[in-house]
């Protein structure tokens, strides 16, 4: 099983409330190339991957993005808390807080929920494998993106981290989809 430490993996912390770039950071959390996207893609698609250490990758890799959408929830929950409801109306936020208050929801930036069509599993592990190296590109440059808009040194840190956790992640598939091409390669004889 688990053993759950009850600490983030990196430390979240926010300047002052600030509801716009909440709204700009949630994508990460219910947005198409977002943490639950990414973690329920993996999480699935290992079912279907062929070798053990193919299955471990993404089950690690899936396991650590519900930590992120973990960390994402601590931004933006953070960022709208103490928000005055004047700071969430200037921000555009006044339909989110009448479907849900302060509570944190999976939507992306634009307020549209989380849809399963965001995510594949093919069941081919090499097209697999490629798509999880694009949704971890798409993911890193969001973050690049949310990093540009951030004015708070603190967020953008958060940012940061996220940020080079999707690299990672990137080169870890590519070394992944190496394994499973040998593999599948590999002439068997019976």
């Amino acid at each position: 099983m688990w053993i759950y430490e009850k600490k983030l993996e990196y430390p979240v912390k926010v300047r002052r409330p600030n509801p716009g770039l909440a709204k700009n950071i949630i994508t990460q959390y219910g947005g198409p190339d977002g943490e639950l996207a990414a973690s329920l893609r993996y999480l699935t698609q290992r079912y279907t991957m062929p070798t053990s250490q193919a299955k471990g990758v993404l089950t690690d890799i899936g396991t650590e993005e519900l930590a992120h959408m973990e960390i994402v929830a601590a931004l933006v929950y953070n960022l709208i808390k103490d928000a005055p409801l004047s700071q969430i109306k200037a921000a555009g936020l006044d339909g989110y807080y009448a479907d849900h208050d302060r509570a944190v929801y999976f939507v992306n930036a634009e307020g549209v929920p989380w849809t399963a069509a965001y995510i594949q599993s093919k069941g081919d592990p090499i097209a697999d494998l490629h798509e999880n190296m694009a949704a971890e590109e798409k993911a890193r440059a969001t973050y690049e993106w949310l990093i540009n808009l951030s004015d708070d040194p603190d967020v953008t840190d958060v940012l940061r981290f996220l940020r080079e956790r999707e690299v990672v992640h990137f080169q870890r598939f590519g070394e992944t989809l190496n394994i499973v091409h040998e593999y599948l390669d590999r002439k068997r004889t019976f």
